[in-house]
């Protein structure tokens, strides 16, 4: 069996456009570790999440359109990644709902957001809640479904977000004690935060942190006349060419050093020494920015010119995901928590003395995109392990014909596997006898009959 990746999940605010500071701080490093050996990395655009702040459904749409086209622009492989929109999983506000049931009012009481908005309305001397959306109040339960659903292992966030992990793990964690005991099944791995601690911060036109709520920001794909002009609009001191001027305290260099080599930054730094002219810093700043922007603006302006190129390559994520990840999850979570069919609770009364944990086939798609399946006991022990297979319909055929011929037909050659007629199907678990297999699948055969 091929080991399981570390998965790290990370979620794209769907709000504004995208500026050079999202680029330096979120985008390129992203894409960077998306990279990564041993990774499963999971890029989801939460505009769920956006409608908790903005109510303009152009604008809501227009930034998804926006950032979606940024992230791939910028080098965001979705054939290599899962990149998909948050909305197009209905299993996350399912999942959400089920954990709102377990968890407390208590804890949400005490989220950073909440909280600065009651104090934000004390301070003017209004009712605790007045103007807060059960949204605002909900977004920790929300942010939790996002990570649970994929059982993701670690999720990069600055330390104004860690907040919400552990709200994640605590509502993982009581689920899995409500509805795991007494066989200790634990439905959701505990998520890590990955503190950003050395995220680059740019400043902006004015000096401060670029942000769209100072409205200072340079626009990452700004055609390359408005990037010159707005970079020679950044405020400078009122020190003349030849005096020598302060690297380290300039807006001008500490943007030139997000973008330029370590050799690229020595020199501008001897050129600051030497009492550079503003215009010529800027001029650089300019050049050596649109040299790493520009081909990523001619993809982006493509991208942005055949949108229904983007929406496909959502769907299309959201589609393979729900298949391998969320709607299998949310069927076990639907059984665990008792939504389940209430056939099997009037059946004949051989079916009323069956154990509840029942043997399973599981389907699924490996990293060498070949679809597998295996069989399981009611207590999850493996027994049986598929071929890869060309096609998800192929495996599933073979599953389906399992389960209606049950243990006939099969036989098992020592060193090569397990065969239904002339087909392989796989290999035996470790320890495990044939009898064994052909036993748990007359109970399918049963079922069926």
């Amino acid at each position: 069996m091929t080991q399981r990746k570390t998965r790290i999940l990370t979620g794209i605010t769907t709000s504004g456009t995208p500026h050079l500071g999202n680029y330096v701080g979120a985008i390129r490093p992203a894409v960077a570790a998306s990279r990564m050996a041993g990774m499963e990395s999971f890029y989801f655009l939460a505009d769920f999440h956006a409608l908790v702040k903005v109510q303009d459904p152009a604008r809501v749409q227009r930034s998804t359109l926006e950032i979606a086209a940024a992230w791939l622009a910028c080098g965001l492989d979705p054939g290599k990644v899962w990149f998909y929109r948050q909305s197009d999983i209905p299993e996350i506000p399912e999942l959400t709902w089920l954990l709102t049931c377990v968890a407390g009012k208590g804890l949400l009481n005490r989220a950073h957001a909440y909280k600065a908005a009651v104090d934000r309305n004390r301070g003017e001397a209004l009712d605790d809640d007045a103007g807060i959306t059960a949204g605002l109040f909900m977004y920790p339960v929300l942010m939790a479904a996002d990570i649970l659903l994929f059982n993701a292992d670690k999720v990069p966030v600055g330390r104004d977000q860690v907040q919400h992990i552990e709200m994640a793990r605590d509502f993982g964690q009581r689920f899995n004690h409500l509805y795991g005991e007494p066989a200790g099944k634990q439905y959701f791995r505990l998520p890590e935060a990955v503190i950003e601690a050395h995220v680059a911060t740019l400043p902006g036109l004015d000096g401060r942190k670029m942000s769209k709520s100072y409205d200072n920001t340079i626009p990452l794909f700004a055609p390359k006349a408005t990037l010159r002009k707005l970079i020679a609009s950044i405020v400078t001191d009122s020190k003349a060419p030849g005096e020598a001027k302060d690297a380290d305290a300039s807006h001008v260099f500490q943007l030139y050093q997000a973008f330029a080599s370590a050799a690229e930054t020595d020199a501008m730094r001897r050129e600051f020494d030497r009492g550079i002219g503003w215009g010529d810093a800027k001029q650089q700043l300019f050049e050596r920015i649109d040299a790493e922007v520009a081909p990523l603006r001619e993809r982006y302006e493509s991208l942005m010119a055949e949108p229904q190129e983007i929406e496909a390559r959502l769907r299309d994520g959201a589609e393979r995901l729900r298949a391998q990840h969320a709607t299998p999850l949310l069927r076990e979570l639907r059984a665990a928590v008792g939504l389940r069919d209430l056939s099997q609770a009037a059946g004949t009364a051989r079916k009323a003395t069956t154990k509840a944990a029942q043997p399973q086939f599981k389907q699924y798609r490996e990293t060498d995109g070949r679809f597998y399946f295996k069989l399981t006991d009611g207590e999850g022990k493996l027994l049986l392990q598929s071929v890869g297979h060309d096609s998800a319909r192929e495996a599933g055929q073979l599953i389906a014909r399992l389960k209606q011929v049950g243990g006939a037909d099969l036989r098992h050659v020592e060193s090569i596997g397990v065969h239904l007629g002339e087909v392989l199907l796989g290999h035996l678990a470790e320890g495990v006898a044939m009898d064994e297999v052909a036993a748990v699948l007359e109970t399918f055969a049963e079922d069926a009959a």
